[in-house]
């Protein structure tokens, strides 16, 4: 008596069954919801990856510019061998170097640029070294600060040897550069780092004055060695 009964219960239980795999209603929103989040995650990693792409070449740039700038600097009497440069001077190639950033943010910028003299036996000695930071998004002018190195210090291993000419100077500039990606998640905060170096343009040698307020009263007036 109940074999009939069961029969169409199972038999309706079965059709159900056929017509949810035949019906494709939410599918779409189902595959959209799936797929959305890996999009989203490689078209934001493109971006911050572009843009740390970006950034590293401007600070290619900049480490360019900073060294080249300062090799121009034109000595104010004739026929001398050297040029002065002056606190006012490096603070304005700072400035019109670490402009080059534009349109991204440039205070986490640290910019550092050294006059290195190469002796006969072709160690390299920091002559004097100046550096400089962007204080905020708005300033207009780079900030002067003490740079790490000292003049004497022995940064032979830091040049190429191919420049380890004898009874040469070289201005040496670095530049380094904290990317901040937007989204975080997608990129780790990186340092970004690049180096130039030039040798004077006009003049052997650049010196930098006695009267910076970043060196002591005193220190006396460096002098171009050519023979040493």
């Amino acid at each position: 008596m109940k074999t009939a009964p069961t029969s169409r219960i199972g038999f309706r239980m079965l059709r159900s069954a056929l017509d949810m795999l035949r019906d494709r209603r939410g599918l779409a929103a189902v595959e959209f919801a799936l797929i959305v989040p890996l999009m989203l995650m490689m078209f934001f990693g493109v971006v911050e990856f572009s843009s740390g792409v970006a950034v590293d070449r401007k600070v290619t740039l900049v480490a360019r510019t900073l060294s080249d700038l300062t090799s121009q600097a034109p000595s104010k009497v004739p026929q001398a061998i050297y040029a002065i440069v002056t606190d006012s001077y490096l603070q304005n190639v700072f400035s019109a170097s670490i402009s080059i950033f534009q349109p991204y943010s440039a205070m986490p910028t640290n910019a550092t640029v050294s006059e290195i003299y190469i002796d006969v036996n072709g160690k390299a000695t920091i002559q004097w070294s100046e550096a400089a930071t962007i204080s905020s998004d708005a300033a207009t002018q780079a900030t002067l600060a003490t740079s790490l190195h000292k003049p004497g210090d022995v940064v032979t291993t830091s040049v190429p040897p191919t420049l380890l000419t004898p009874h040469t100077y070289l201005i040496w500039s670095e530049v380094s550069y904290l990317y901040t990606p937007t989204v975080g998640y997608q990129m780790a905060a990186v340092t970004l780092r690049d180096v130039a170096f030039t040798r004077p343009r006009q003049v052997v040698c650049l010196i930098y004055p006695t009267n910076s307020p970043l060196l002591p009263p005193s220190t006396p007036t460096p002098s171009c060695p050519t023979t040493s």
